[in-house]
């Protein structure tokens, strides 16, 4: 049967995929977030991400989004929730799988492009009032992140050996200051 051949009456939610990028940079620990150029939520400050193509993976989706929107690519992503809130989207039901990695940032060119009017790293400490659930899926992906550094550190695949295991106490300690 071809595609076409499958026709609901019920309505079905989207999908959606969004990139928690946490970025050390020696000294402090941040996020990467991009501003929206385009509505719902045009000039607010969000997570990369967006629509899951009818071809792709959903984390081919997060890879793609991602390097679309900042210009980074090959980042270990590992994947850390999925956001159904009904009322999360104002226009549409949109589902959401949420991926989370940790990168050095030293040597990273953010290119902002595709519907992302800018890309920058803010410290986690001074994250504004974001769009869609964004805060509550960053606050999330750090309580995942204290639990993986203080679990198994040495363990995780997370940071492609990147970040010392020193650095990730450090990381650590930044996570427990305002939480």
């Amino acid at each position: 049967m071809k595609s076409k051949d499958y026709c609901y009456e019920h309505p079905r939610p989207a999908l959606s995929t969004d990139c928690v990028i946490f970025g050390f940079d020696d000294t402090n620990l941040n996020v990467l977030l991009i501003e929206r150029g385009g509505d719902p939520f045009k000039g607010y400050w969000a997570l990369p991400g967006g629509f899951v193509q009818i071809d792709e993976s959903a984390e081919d989706s997060a890879m793609r989004e991602l390097f679309e929107e900042t210009g980074i690519k090959d980042v270990s992503l590992d994947q850390l929730h999925t956001f159904t809130d009904v009322h999360r989207h104002p226009h549409s039901r949109v589902i959401t799988i949420a991926y989370y990695g940790l990168v050095r940032t030293t040597g990273l060119r953010l290119i902002a492009g595709d519907d992302a009017r800018n890309a920058r790293w803010v410290n986690i400490n001074d994250i504004p009032s974001l769009a869609f659930d964004h805060n509550l899926i960053i606050s999330i992906a750090k309580k995942r992140l204290r639990q993986i550094i203080m679990h198994s550190p040495g363990e995780s695949d997370l940071t492609n050996g990147q970040i010392t295991v020193s650095e990730l106490h450090l990381i650590l300690e930044t996570i427990q200051e305002k939480d």
